[in-house]
């Protein structure tokens, strides 16, 4: 390191000496990051960042105040402990017995120098007294003093702090764990306890920095244990646990390190600004489309944190129980001893000897009433029989049928498999669900990684045998008990997205491995099929169901023939497929995609029915449906010969798209309006969990347009379109919606509102323009080219549009149909995160399909409309 520069004692730093320091440190970070770039130790830098930037702020220290023994100067936080990454902050702590005047003012000028030089500095300035009384008040104060390192002044200062932290009274080992505790659960919560988020924190997320700092801050209150080689000394962790934790935390410091550099600030997350570049920068590349080097890296994040995660729960248990009194032991079988709420192993070689007793240890913490865990022991043997076991437990006869056993309990199996992941027993039992621990896929649609999304779909699958779900899933309630073999469902969970990255079609490939493990297993043929089958075809009903039209009789018996006209199967793959939805991301799951479903479901069984007759003819579909419709406004007052006047101008398809409560709703609302035109009408709650607005006024060109930029003005979502017209041009449009924030139907107001102010749209000449808002930050990252496809369907034309969601889509898409002189006849929209797949019923403006031409002027308007969005498409 060059020499510093030179400083009169109690005179300052010159502006000379302070653009010399300034220099002095840029070339000191300038050299870290070459060495940082060839492959050094993230923590062996940020080591020596720390000993260059303590050289630095001890020798400012000297030139504001000289060689004093009044005062003493500490280094706390992560300068404390000797580490500085490239941007972070350097925290300081001045202890003194009092600082008069003179001194205050040496100390502001030594602040504001380290600053002028380019140091962002964290300070506290406090006697020993005031130290206490704070330390005493609140944990995170005391934990700071842990940590803080005398870089020059008074020994005996130094002396006093210690007598400070080592005070037995001072938070004593109960209260400071549970403090720790309370702060880490808080700390998780704003990250929804999870490791697996999309923009994960390194320092303060679940798994993150942050949480081994903790491990260290409690060995070393409650056990004299300040690092994790004294941890392993004190049996609070076993030397493979320790080496697993600091290669983790090798792989957190490099990501950090490499984010500081990126970010040009001190950053914590890894934002999708930067998960890109960094990915790059550390050497990461495309393997193929469904391995980005973007989704390689972050799989070294979330494998890290995970385990980091794991262990450290695991750990805090060790000390829970270190602080326990002890409890007599009782016995639990042959093979398990429990020692209050904690199961123990009777032989300590049994995993060794009995390998199977890995898995029916977890399912005696079912069976047995009041056990919350495993002793510390046992938590080590089962590390260790893991990884010394490894892959044979995958071959071993005697643990698959122990597995089996396990999955026979249905639901509550699912609490030890969520364990048994948590110890990596199932990536050793399954191997292929080892390859997908950490794995992520680099969109908004997806917020947890494979594994932890696959736990959350096993955890939902769970919650349709739990009587408390019945009011938000009932039709999943009754489902559940009628199924025969739970552990089909059960497995069929594990493997649906066991063989995602992998290339290829992830449920063609899924399939190979969950009939070859189920038959490994030893389950019965049929229910061997019935896994692949479940993993083949898991996405079958949410596609169906979003895509297509499945109040169409013909959509209906497709898909009750794609599930063979197999109830119990129905059934299953309904289960799994509303799991999988919520388990994919919470947002996703509405009340409109709940009843969309469920509709799916009642509509497939019905067809299912031996003595219901292929699908009927039109005129016998449309009679049924005025049929049912009629009693309802008859109900209402009206008279049978003038509502047959007005059905007589409602097209065909009003009768098969619609419900018999939608057609009498939209047939009394034109009724009660006598002739009054244009007509809005809004129903809060309508069908399918949605609010639904009816349209109906002189049909138009750009009608479609001018209701979806009002919609999207309004921050409503559409999720279905009926757009009619009747034999005497009347537009007869309907909307099925949510609002855009909360993915609820709206409330009465709302209603209101948009029926007022659509209506007043409506009555000006032209459509209004669509409203310009700025696409958010996140979407930004995910910006793809739209695909664009035409499909002949009877008398229109299918448009599939597949394109980056943004604010105003659904207008611009209608702005586009109107450039192209093309009318839109039906629309389902579907998002999943970042992502929109449309599909539109489309004609010409004489009502026939689109020809060539115009399907190329309709393509051409779309990328004028929606831009050609480079990026992963």
């Amino acid at each position: 390191m060059p020499r510093l520069p030179v400083a009169v004692p109690r005179s300052g730093v010159s502006a000379d000496a302070r653009r010399a320091l300034r220099q002095l440190l840029g070339d000191v970070d300038r050299a870290l990051e070459v060495a940082f770039r060839d492959g050094a130790a993230a923590a062996a830098l940020a080591r020596r960042r720390g000993e260059s930037v303590q050289r630095i702020v001890v020798h400012v220290w000297t030139a504001c105040l000289g060689e004093i023994d009044d005062a003493a100067l500490f280094a706390v936080g992560g300068f404390g402990r000797g580490l500085l990454f490239p941007r972070s902050d350097v925290d300081l702590l001045v202890l003194a017995d009092g600082i008069d005047a003179a001194r205050r003012r040496a100390l502001e000028q030594y602040f504001t120098t380290l600053w002028d030089i380019g140091l962002k500095v964290g300070h506290a300035v406090r006697d020993p007294a005031q130290c206490r009384a704070l330390a005493a008040q609140e944990a995170s104060v005391f934990t700071s003093l842990l940590d803080a390192r005398r870089l020059i002044g008074s020994p005996a200062l130094e002396a006093r702090l210690r007598a400070i932290v080592d005070d037995p009274e001072l938070w004593p080992p109960a209260a400071y764990l549970a403090a720790r505790v309370g702060e880490r659960d808080a700390r998780h919560a704003r990250f929804d306890d999870t490791a697996s988020n999309l923009e994960p924190n390194l320092k303060d997320g679940p798994g993150g920095l942050r949480t081994l700092d903790s491990l260290r801050w409690l060995g070393r209150r409650l056990a004299h244990a300040a690092d994790f080689a004294a941890m392993v000394d004190e049996g609070l962790l076993d030397p493979a646990e320790k080496a697993t934790l600091e290669r983790a935390e090798a792989v957190l410091q490099r990501y950090r390190y490499a984010l500081h550099l990126e970010a040009g600030r001190p950053e914590e997350r890894l934002l999708f600004d930067y998960q890109r570049s960094i990915a790059a920068r550390l050497g990461f590349v495309d393997e193929h489309a469904t391995n980005l080097g973007v989704e390689q890296f972050m799989q070294g994040y979330y494998r890290a944190a995970t385990r980091i995660e794991r262990l450290g729960a695991q750990i805090i248990e060790r000390f829970e129980e270190m602080l326990e009194p002890p409890a007599a032991p009782e016995a639990v079988g042959a093979d398990f001893v429990r020692y209050g709420s904690r199961l123990a192993v009777r032989e300590p070689d049994l995993f060794q000897r009995r390998p199977a007793a890995l898995v029916d240890v977890f399912a005696a913490r079912l069976e047995v009433p009041g056990v919350v865990g495993f002793t510390a022991e046992t938590m080590r043997r089962i590390h260790r029989a893991a990884a010394s076991l490894g892959g044979r437990l995958s071959d071993d006869d005697a643990v698959l049928a122990a597995l089996r056993r396990l999955l026979r309990k249905g639901a509550r199996a699912v609490d030890a498999l969520w364990s048994m992941n948590r110890y990596g027993l199932l990536a050793a039992i399954i191997p292929a669900f080892g390859r997908v621990f950490g794995r992520m896929q680099y969109d908004l649609f997806h917020v947890y990684t494979v594994d932890e999304h696959t736990m959350h779909v096993l955890r939902n699958v769970a919650r349709f045998a739990a009587p408390a779900a019945r009011a938000e899933f009932p039709l999943a309630c009754d489902i559940w008990p009628t199924l025969p073999t739970p552990e089909v469902l059960l497995l069929a969970a594990l493997f649906h997205d066991i063989a995602k990255g992998r290339g290829g079609d992830h449920s063609v490939l899924g399939e190979d491995d969950a009939r070859r493990f189920c038959t490994r297993l030893g389950l019965p043929a049929n229910d061997v099929e019935r896994v692949a089958w479940l993993v083949r075809w898991h996405l079958l009903m949410s596609t169906t169901a979003q895509r297509q039209d499945i109040t169409d009789p013909d959509v209906v018996a497709r898909f009750a023939a794609a599930v063979s006209g197999d109830r119990e199967r129905l059934g299953q793959l309904y289960l799994l497929t509303i799991a999988d939805i919520i388990g994919t991301s919470p947002r996703l799951w509405n009340s409109w995609r709940d009843r969309l479903l469920a509709d799916l479901y009642t509509a497939a069984r019905f067809a299912m029915r031996s003595d219901v007759e292929a699908p009927r003819d039109i005129a016998v579909r449309v009679q049924e449906c005025q049929r049912y419709a009629l009693p309802l406004l008859e109900a209402e007052g009206f008279e049978p010969a003038v509502v047959e006047r007005l059905w007589a101008d409602f097209p065909d398809a009003s009768f098969l798209r619609h419900r018999p409560e939608q057609i009498a709703w939209q047939t009394a609302t034109i009724l009660r309006a006598g002739g009054v035109r244009p007509l809005v009408a809004v129903h809060p709650l309508s069908v399918r969990g949605t609010t639904e607005l009816f349209v109906y006024t002189p049909d138009r060109d750009g009608l479609f347009a001018g209701v979806t930029v009002m919609l999207d003005r309004l921050r409503l979502s559409v999720m279905e379109a009926r757009i009619l017209s009747s034999p005497k041009g009347m537009a007869l449009d309907t909307f099925l919606l949510l609002d855009a924030d909360t993915q609820q139907p709206v409330t009465e107001a709302r209603a209101e509102e948009l029926q007022h102010r659509l209506l007043r749209a409506l009555q000006q000449p032209a459509p209004l323009d669509p409203a310009r808002r700025s696409v958010s930050r996140r979407l930004k990252h995910f910006q793809m080219t739209p695909r664009i496809g035409f499909h002949a369907a009877g008398s229109r034309t299918q448009l599939a549009l597949v394109c980056t969601d943004h604010p105003g889509l659904l207008a611009a898409v209608a702005q586009a149909m109107l450039d192209a002189e093309v009318r839109v006849h039906d629309a389902r929209i579907a998002t999943f995160g970042e992502r929109v797949e449309d599909f539109f019923l489309l004609s010409d403006r004489h009502d026939a399909p689109l020809g060539e031409a115009q399907q190329e002027r309709m393509r051409q308007a779309l990328l004028r409309r929606l831009g050609p969005g480079p990026g992963r498409g």
